[in-house]
């Protein structure tokens, strides 16, 4: 109950996550997570990075500004947090999937979404994520057997959803 994708390419499973969120709750899914939007600014600049919160009417901002010339990491830990509070209020739904974004380095430290992740597959609910390459080691070895890989398109993501949660819409 545990699917994830990698897809090669900036923002690739990005889109891929937010254009699977929007089919689902097209459907009538109840749907709990978070998708990521990435907003360009300035060409000397990197993207802007916003969580849109599944089942609601808003995102958060999950980038900061650290200045031009930063080489370090921009995500806002603040900003992650009250994202992860507001997911994890949203498992009292009983959705029929929780889609995370991405299982990255904040959730390899043991931070982020991780132990959301952990209490949805422990209450039964399905868990969708994204992995890069450079954390798929990490990632698996969390998900202790437990992860699918899924193929980084629409139609085999759609196909895992609908046989995976299928008795979760009953």
């Amino acid at each position: 109950m545990l699917g994830y994708v990698t897809a090669e390419g900036r923002g690739a499973a990005d889109r891929l996550l937010a254009e699977l969120a929007d089919s689902l709750h097209a459907r009538g899914w109840p749907l709990a997570g978070v998708v990521q939007i990435n907003r360009e600014t300035r060409p000397d600049r990197h993207c802007d990075m916003d969580l849109c919160i599944l089942g609601h009417d808003h995102s958060l901002s999950i980038s900061q500004d650290l200045g031009p010339l930063s080489k370090g990491c921009r995500l806002d830990p603040i900003g992650l947090e009250n994202a992860v509070g507001l997911v994890e209020a949203d498992l009292d739904r009983r959705p029929a999937l929780l889609i995370i974004n991405k299982f990255g380095k904040s959730e390899v430290e043991g931070r982020g979404f991780r132990a959301v992740i952990g209490k949805a597959l422990s209450e039964g609910i399905p868990v969708l994520t994204s992995v890069n390459r450079n954390n798929l080691d990490r990632f698996l070895a969390y998900s202790a057997d437990l992860a699918q890989p899924i193929a980084p398109n629409s139609d085999a993501l759609l196909a895992w959803c609908d046989q995976t949660c299928a008795a979760r819409l009953d």
